[in-house]
């Protein structure tokens, strides 16, 4: 940890938690509210701008230090190549008190952190991770079993930005999206072969906790969907003399995003571009997202909004560029979907 979000490797001020072996951590089995512990260690009162995770180095000893298992697959390693040495750099903003505990919680999205290069069979440590203090608050609920679980994502979002997001329990279809700040907050459910699902204007508070916005006998359930896959590049391009030179953007990302009716827009799809030639690929539900409104106690009736099925917009996001939009029909795109920067 260090006070300076700017710190370098080399400079002062450094404060470590100090483990007695590297741990190995599987990320899947984090999901709705289970933490691992990684330790503790004593502060000097202050704000605090930067928090890194050093990884051990995958090596002739532990050629697996750091690995992915894709589906059906065996392990393979995960490419992370400055996480050992300097560690991944986490914007964190948190005060220390005198005598005082600061508890932090760093979230890893795992589904956005891996990359795969290319068919080389490698896989890129792309790192979404957020910092925040543990709070006990959250969203918790259900959605059907009959849904595909296994291909089933839950998010918090505001504003169309997605605050924390899970997968649900495979058996029973339990979600929950804790430790979220005080406010209002709309839950979006995707799944592979249905429709999306919106909950609006469920509130969050220090004073009522977790907000629980279904039981089992109300579980959420969409409609079966045709899916439709979106696939392009994201590139720089620039003319040198009379040759364009086309570079792909290897740390862009694309979001698909949908604007209800009558609000919210929300995010039904964030995926890295893949680095050495700038592919992305979205896969989307056709059908019209289905709208229910928070009462208070529990999740309304569910609507379907058929004014914007099917319509998407598309956004390529790169740090320190301002995003690239283009305006989607589901049912008439013919990919690729392109992105081009200027440089």
């Amino acid at each position: 940890m260090h006070t300076s979000g700017s710190a370098g490797d080399a400079d002062g001020g450094w404060r470590e938690v100090v483990l007695a072996a590297p741990q190995r951590i599987d990320l899947l089995t984090l999901t709705n509210g289970v933490l691992a512990e990684l330790g503790q260690t004593t502060l000097p009162a202050g704000r605090y701008s930067q928090v890194r995770l050093v990884l051990a180095a995958n090596s002739g000893a532990a050629p697996l230090a750091n690995a992915v298992k894709p589906t059906g697959g065996t392990l393979v390693p995960l490419d992370t190549p400055s996480a050992q040495q300097s560690g991944l750099k986490l914007q964190a903003h948190f005060d220390v008190a005198a005598n005082q505990t600061a508890d932090l919680v760093l979230d890893f999205d795992a589904c956005r952190s891996v990359v795969q290069r290319g068919n080389s069979g490698q896989y890129n440590l792309k790192p979404v991770v957020s910092v925040f203090q543990r709070l006990v608050t959250g969203i918790a609920g259900y959605v059907s079993p009959l849904m595909p679980l296994t291909g089933t994502r839950v998010a918090a979002q505001q504003g169309g930005i997605t605050v924390r997001a899970t997968a649900p329990d495979p058996v029973t279809g339990y979600f929950s999206l804790p430790y979220l700040a005080a406010g209002a907050y709309d839950v979006v459910v995707t799944s592979e072969g249905r429709g999306t699902a919106v909950v609006t204007g469920i509130p969050v508070s220090t004073t009522t906790g977790n907000t629980l916005i279904n039981g089992t006998p109300t579980a959420i359930l969409t409609a079966a969907s045709s899916m439709r896959d979106v696939t392009g590049t994201v590139v720089v391009s620039s003319v040198v003399g009379t040759t364009t030179v086309v570079t792909p953007l290897a740390d862009a990302n694309v979001r698909a995003l949908q604007a209800l009716s009558s609000g919210p827009t929300v995010e039904l799809a964030n995926v890295a571009v893949e680095p050495t030639q700038g592919l992305y690929s979205v896969r989307l539900p056709i059908a019209a997202p289905a709208r229910a409104s928070y009462t208070g106690t529990t999740t309304g009736v569910f609507t379907l909004d058929n004014a914007v099925a099917a319509k998407v917009v598309l956004q390529a996001q790169a740090p320190g560029r301002l995003p690239l939009d283009v305006a989607v029909d589901l049912n008439t795109v013919a990919p690729p979907v392109n992105f081009s920067f200027a440089p």
